[in-house]
């Protein structure tokens, strides 16, 4: 049976409100998908009902009796916003993902059970041991149409390449026949179309569309001095209708711009890929609901982020690509007639882009000694990471890029070798690279133009619509925005912005699908001298957690660190001064003696109590697993609290490093529960 217009229409009411019809070349992708059970690539741009599109699709392919559909997407606030509108036209959907991990076997019952439309995965669960061997192969057999959201993703030339993605080949190669396919991205150039249409099959059919945003208003500002953009950013902020997003190119970047907004007086948040899944959904949902006047993130806030009257975008400091760029700035104005989408330079955008061109894949020799140190037993990434010269996230990216390849494989417990030969491909790698290049001097060239910038970035993405200019940006209009800076908010920004230490944000909600729920008490904002990855504090601080030979045997007061570590609380601003220093306990015994060290010299110097150290319980095992749910798990049972009792002030708990921050929330609600006071984390570093 033909599926018809009319109740495909009918679906769409459910998602976008009464009176809503379907577009021509919307219409176009349904019937090739339903009707003519064809693989589709759709290129058009943010706002042009992709979802809308995929949904319908697979309820129409439901009703004719085909299985649930399978949507790959990238992010989980692209899934929980999918969810939502799918429910809203009366399609079943579900998801899997890190966040829900405790709810996957009923998920998967229910799919089993046929009580499922629409599934919504991310990639990486495509090679998690227990979804590949256990759910996929029962879910390819049944599925009524695959859906590959972003799928630039799955080219090495897109701005966004993931590994996990690559392995979408193979889940298409096994389909059996007749099984339609939708590939969508707003953000693919010809090389990146050609690379997906060769990847999903020769008869692939395309749908491009123009990708002019008619509501986006582009500007840059090229301040004299770049150090001065936050200062120019809470200036002029109240200039921008509504709330936005104010992107980074840094974990860092973001969090200290936050502070200094903070500082000045905005109701801003930061929101980067350190943000807890339960946060980053109250963070989106505070902004969709404009309790916020600004998110100030990294590109953890991207693809799939809707919020149709998104007023603003501004990004402090330029990405690597404008490809990448055009991808950001479409979440603005989606459902407003204008968006202002600002673009502040800084002098350091050259260095971030080098390192991390620096840091993509390895050489061959790192790579090859990471291969030697894999066998058959199974080594986790922690495990790895003290074998092999790459950082944690480095290291991962690696190993899915040669699970890809076939040298390594993921199962429970870790990675193995499969002892197939592998070839380190390095011509491919040099193309890259040019091309990363490429992609920043036209980054540059967007920056300077005198011509229309909309026009530019839409050359950039090879729109062959692209011939008018857009009469709206600054160089159309002739309408430069002021450079100039309140004195007063640049003296609150930058007594932020230079004051000793930096802030470790608390977590504010427990993980689902665990024994303790909801808001997290009693634990405040920490601090630590600084970032690992800082540049100017981030070398030493790594010397003194690894180097044996600085750590004190002797009292604190004689080591240079202390009088850092007193700045730091000095300029803490708590509302009221702590009593109590507790030492936070690990399995290490010399790790744990150098804490105790730290926290009872802290104590000395601030006329505190030194409280000792909290131990692990006897009995309890080192805590490895970074999916919160279990880590927050494995830590409510892992240190003895005996003896703890009631403070007459609030606790600082002292540790070496902060690297999720679970260990001190969990360890500080404990013993905020217990002394009846607040506790305040402290410690000497923290990890992005």
């Amino acid at each position: 049976m033909q599926a018809t217009r009319d109740r495909a229409n009918e679906l769409l009411t459910g998602i976008a409100g009464p009176g809503a019809q379907l577009r021509d070349d919307q219409w176009t992708a349904i019937d090739a998908l339903v009707n003519a059970r064809r693989r589709m690539l759709v290129v058009q741009r943010t706002g042009w009902g992709k979802s809308a599109v995929y949904f319908i699709a697979a309820k129409l392919l439901r009703d004719s009796g085909a299985g649930a559909s399978l949507i790959i997407s990238p992010l989980l606030a692209l899934m929980r916003n999918q969810v939502a509108a799918a429910q809203r036209a009366g399609i079943r959907a579900a998801t899997l993902n890190s966040a829900n991990m405790t709810e996957w076997e009923e998920i998967q019952g229910r799919v089993a059970a046929g009580e499922v439309d629409v599934l919504l995965v991310s990639p990486e669960r495509l090679n998690n041991p227990g979804f590949r061997d256990e759910v996929l192969p029962a879910l390819a057999a049944t599925v009524g149409m695959v859906v590959v959201d972003e799928a630039h993703c799955i080219s090495d030339w897109g701005h966004d390449f993931r590994p996990d993605y690559r392995r979408i080949r193979d889940l298409l190669a096994g389909l059996r026949p007749g099984v339609p396919v939708l590939a969508t991205t707003a953000t693919a150039n010809d090389r990146v179309v050609a690379d997906v249409q060769a990847q999903l099959g020769e008869d692939t059919g395309l749908l491009r569309g123009g990708l002019d945003r008619e509501s986006l208003h582009l500007s840059v500002v090229r301040l004299p001095d770049t150090t001065e953009r936050p200062a120019w950013l809470a200036t002029h902020l109240a200039e921008l209708e509504g709330s936005g997003i104010i992107y980074c190119l840094t974990v860092a970047a973001a969090e200290d711009l936050a502070e200094a907004l903070e500082a000045a007086g905005w109701n801003v948040a930061a929101y980067t890929g350190r943000t807890e899944a339960t946060e980053r959904e109250r963070l989106e949902q505070a902004l969709i609901d404009n309790e916020l006047k600004a998110l100030v993130a990294t590109s953890a806030l991207g693809m799939g982020f809707d919020k149709p009257d998104l007023g603003f975008v501004v990004h402090v400091g330029a990405p690597g690509s404008p490809v990448s760029y055009y991808q950001q700035i479409g979440r603005a104005g989606r459902g407003t007639d204008r968006a202002d989408v600002i673009l502040l330079p800084g002098a350091e955008d050259r260095d971030i882009w080098e390192y991390f061109a620096s840091v993509s894949f390895p050489d061959e020799a790192t790579v090859r000694h990471l291969l030697g140190v894999l066998g058959e037993e199974a080594q986790s990434t922690m495990r790895l990471e003290a074998q092999v010269d790459l950082s944690r996230s480095r290291l991962d990216q690696v190993l899915k890029v040669l699970d890809v390849d076939g040298a390594v494989r993921r199962v429970r417990g870790g990675w193995v070798s499969t002892g197939q030969p592998w070839e380190y491909d390095a011509a491919r790698y040099a193309g890259l690279a040019q091309a990363r290049r490429a992609e920043q001097e036209a980054m540059v060239a967007y920056e300077t133009t005198d011509s229309c910038r909309m026009l530019f970035l839409r050359g950039q993405l090879d729109d062959v619509e692209a011939t008018q200019p857009c009469g709206r940006c600054d160089n159309c209009t002739g309408r430069r925005r002021e450079a100039t800076v309140d004195p007063a908010v640049a003296e609150r920004v930058d007594a932020r912005l230079t004051a000793p230490g930096v802030r470790v944000t608390q977590r504010r909600q427990w993980p689902t699908g665990i024994s303790v729920r909801g808001r997290i008490h009693g634990v405040e904002p920490g601090r630590a001298l600084g970032r690992l990855n800082d540049i100017a504090r981030g070398p030493a601080l790594t010397q003194l957690l690894d180097d044996p030979s600085w750590r004190p045997t002797s009292p604190w007061q004689q080591d240079t660190w202390l009088p850092r570590i007193v700045a730091v609380l000095s300029d803490w601003g708590w509302p009221q001064r702590p009593t109590t220093v507790v030492a936070l306990g690990s399995h290490d015994p010399e790790r744990t003696a150098f804490v105790a060290a730290l926290a009872e010299a802290i104590a000395a110097v601030g006329r505190m109590s030194f409280a000792g150290v909290l131990p692990v319980r006897p009995g309890a095992g080192e805590v490895t697993a970074q999916n919160s749910a279990y880590r927050v798990t494995a830590l409510l049972d892992h240190w003895d609290f005996t003896g703890v009792g009631a403070t007459d002030g609030p606790v600082l708990l002292v540790t070496d490093l902060i690297d999720t921050g679970w260990s001190v929330t969990v360890a500080g609600s404990a013993l905020a529960e217990r002394t009846g006071q607040v506790v305040l984390p402290f410690a000497l570093a923290s990890r992005g």
